[in-house]
Order: C-alpha cells, then structure tokens, then sequence
C-alpha cells in the first residue's frame, strides 16, 4: 500500500518535529552541569516515588496504613515524596521563571509547567480528603464551603469520599501523567532554555536550541 496512513503520517510529523538527536541526545550543552537544572529531574523522581507508594497505600487500604507499622512507613513514604514533590518543582519554578525559560518559542512549555502546578495542587487537596482520618474530616467541612460560594459544590463534594477518592487515586494522576508527558515532549523538541546573556545587548538569538554540532566545553550525561 502506497498510499499515506496515520502510521506514516505520525512518523514523518515526529521525524519533522522531534529528530532523534532532540529525543535522544548523546550530548549536552556545557551550561546544564548547573544544579539549577536538576530541579525538574528532582520533581519528576519525587513524583515517581508518589506513584510507587500511592499504589502500595491504595492495594492495603486505609485499615492498613492507619494501624499497621509497615502501612505507617508507607503512608510516611507518600506524604514526604509530597513534600519533596512540591518543594522542588516550586524551586524548578521560581528557576525557570528568573532564567526567562519562555524565551525561544517554549511559552507553552512554561504554561504546561503551570498547569501541571495547578493539577498538583487539586492532587493534593484530595489527597488531605482521602486520608479518612480526623483531618480529612476536618478539611473537608472547612472547605465545603468555600466550595459551594464559588458554585461547585454540587460537582465538586467535598464530603464525598468516594469522589475525592477517586479524583486523587485515577483522574488528577492520569491528568498530571499526560502534562508531564507533553511537557517532556516540548522540552526535547525545543530544547532547555540557556542561561540570560551576561551582556545588555539585543541577543535575538537568545533562548534557541544550540546546533547539532558539539561546541567546545560540551559535556555528556
């Protein structure tokens, strides 16, 4: 069959928009040894261990990691995976808002790190819900209300555990899997934003992916 198909149409648009040295690179630029640029990889590795104890806690249930030792450990292991999660992409943030890393054409990177932000938020909201313990009863009666003065109350129960359950453990995680995909997607595609020119110059060059070839000083991963 000669004719195009989607198979072929979805190849030939990778080949065009993502080559292989952009999803695949050997090399680095020399400016990425900055530790500046290890906040995103250090959120994506607390997200991971999110998702590995999360799983274990939702196998067990709540009668297991509310009374048992190893379910306690577990339960610590989610809540501190959290708390690295959020500290470091805030870090990441306030990193990439100071570099400018909207330069170059990667607005919607930055917007995609913004709504991944916002996502992540809503994710952990429910998940203070769905701790069936004194203070998601807590959290939920204080924040029924603010819910029903904005008129989502009747969407978004928070006295619901079943639906904030639900919310936390399926659709908010598969939702923040997809934004981290295209945001991983669009950061191979146009590459990490460098560092700001030291110089007060028009560099109109500034915030591009370098060339493929290897300039002096360039490091490997």
């Amino acid at each position: 069959m000669t004719g195009n198909n989607w198979t072929r149409s979805l190849r030939n648009w990778m080949e065009r928009n993502v080559p292989m040295e952009h999803l695949l690179p050997d090399t680095m630029p020399s400016y990425v040894d900055s530790y500046v640029y290890l906040f995103g990889v250090l959120t994506l590795a607390a997200f991971v261990w999110i998702i590995i104890s999360g799983v274990i806690l939702v196998i067990f249930g709540p009668d297991w990691w509310h009374v048992s030792t190893v379910g306690h450990f577990f339960n610590s292991t989610h809540f501190w995976s959290v708390q690295a999660f959020f500290f470091f992409m805030v870090l990441h943030l306030w990193a990439q808002f100071l570099m400018a890393a909207w330069r170059g054409g990667r607005h919607w990177t930055w917007i995609g790190g913004w709504i991944l932000f916002l996502l992540s938020i809503l994710a952990g909201f429910t998940g203070y819900l769905s701790q069936n313990n004194f203070d998601a009863q807590w959290v939920g009666t204080q924040g029924k209300d603010a819910m029903n003065s904005v008129g989502v109350g009747g969407f978004f129960n928070l006295l619901n555990f079943g639906q904030m359950y639900g919310l936390h453990v399926f659709l908010l995680p598969m939702l923040i899997l997809f934004m981290i995909a295209v945001h991983l997607f669009l950061v191979r595609k146009l590459g990490v934003v460098e560092p700001l020119p030291l110089d007060d110059g028009d560099d109109r060059t500034a915030g591009q992916r370098p060339t493929p070839s290897v300039p002096e000083g360039e490091s490997h991963p």
